[in-house]
């Protein structure tokens, strides 16, 4: 090989690479893996009974996922506590899990008797009327904000008359 027939190929093999660089970066930037858009989560009825003490507290909403790519409840903070909590029930026992999937186009129940997040060592005890912050981590989605209504000890979104 002379050195123009060196050059070249040098050339070729530099601009494939940066090609290469920019589509990933574009990709990233996009937010898509695997060509798939990054979830879009939303959140309604959100709520925290009035708690008893400052020991613990619960905390239900519905997470929907108005994409077509799955996605994974995380992690949850709060000002209110340092330790907050994923929880399921399973075989009316409650146990902490490391993470809760949102379906694709589908919904995610946090609700009494089933699966939910607990505060646990609570800052101070909000009372009715107050509002109680939330973040909602995910694995592909970005985090989401939620206020929740801290309500009557007795109140269920199944049935909001009930007290």
């Amino acid at each position: 090989m002379n050195r123009r027939t060196t050059r070249t190929i040098a050339a070729a093999l530099s601009l494939t690479a940066a090609l290469a660089i920019s589509g990933c970066s574009s990709d990233s930037d996009s937010g898509s893996k695997s060509g798939a858009a990054k979830p879009e989560m939303t959140v309604s009825g959100g709520y925290m009974p009035e708690p008893v003490n400052d020991k613990m507290a619960g905390a239900f909403m519905v997470i929907k996922n108005g994409s077509k790519t799955a996605d994974k409840l995380v992690g949850v903070t709060s000002p209110l506590s340092d330790d907050l909590q994923i929880h399921e029930t399973k075989d009316q026992k409650m146990q902490q899990v490391q993470a809760m999937d949102v379906p694709a186009n589908g919904e995610l129940n946090l609700e009494r008797g089933g699966s939910h997040v607990m505060f646990m060592g609570l800052r101070n005890t909000p009372k009715v009327g107050e509002k109680v912050t939330v973040e909602l981590r995910f694995e592909k989605a970005d985090p989401v904000k939620v206020e929740l209504d801290v309500k009557e000890r007795t109140y269920n979104a199944k049935n909001p008359t009930a007290h």
